[in-house]
């Protein structure tokens, strides 16, 4: 092979393994989160193949009365009482491939309802989280804003 064909070869191989399309880091996701509307924050973390998320900081961290806010709209009277701080609001996540988290659940406590989710890194500091029921064509999207990456 020609020197030049050689440097077209590797430029060309560079640009692939370069680009985001074909990142597999399936860990580039932990860290911690802080949702579109700013009033809270997720740390997405991994226990065994699956990656799970836990509200650790609230904008309004208390109620009226100055306690520690609850999951008051659960559809479960008895987890009303138990606070949203600690909550584990994203759970069974698998990472598929090229950026994308699937196959995981996410809880609202501003409804109490629970959703299928997907999740996917638009860019290292980006995360697209997709909540629907059924199929995904009918769902929301939240634009989550990275504020720790995982050391």
């Amino acid at each position: 092979m020609q020197s030049g064909s050689k440097l077209i070869l590797t430029a060309i191989l560079f640009l692939l393994l370069s680009c985001p399309i074909f990142a597999q880091n399936s860990d580039a996701i932990l860290g911690v989160w802080k949702s579109g509307e700013g009033t809270g924050m997720v740390q997405i973390y991994k226990k065994g193949d699956q990656y799970f998320g836990k509200v650790v900081w609230l904008k309004v961290a208390n109620d009226p009365d100055g306690k520690p806010r609850t999951d008051i709209n659960n559809p479960d009277e008895k987890l009303r009482t138990r606070p949203l701080k600690g909550l584990e609001n994203l759970r069974a996540f698998v990472f598929k491939g090229e950026n994308t988290w699937e196959e995981g659940r996410i809880y609202d406590p501003k409804t109490g309802n629970d959703y299928a989710c997907e999740m996917k890194l638009v860019d290292e500091n980006t995360l697209e989280v997709r909540g629907f029921i059924g199929v995904s064509l009918f769902g929301r999207t939240d634009v989550w804003k990275r504020q720790i990456k995982k050391a």
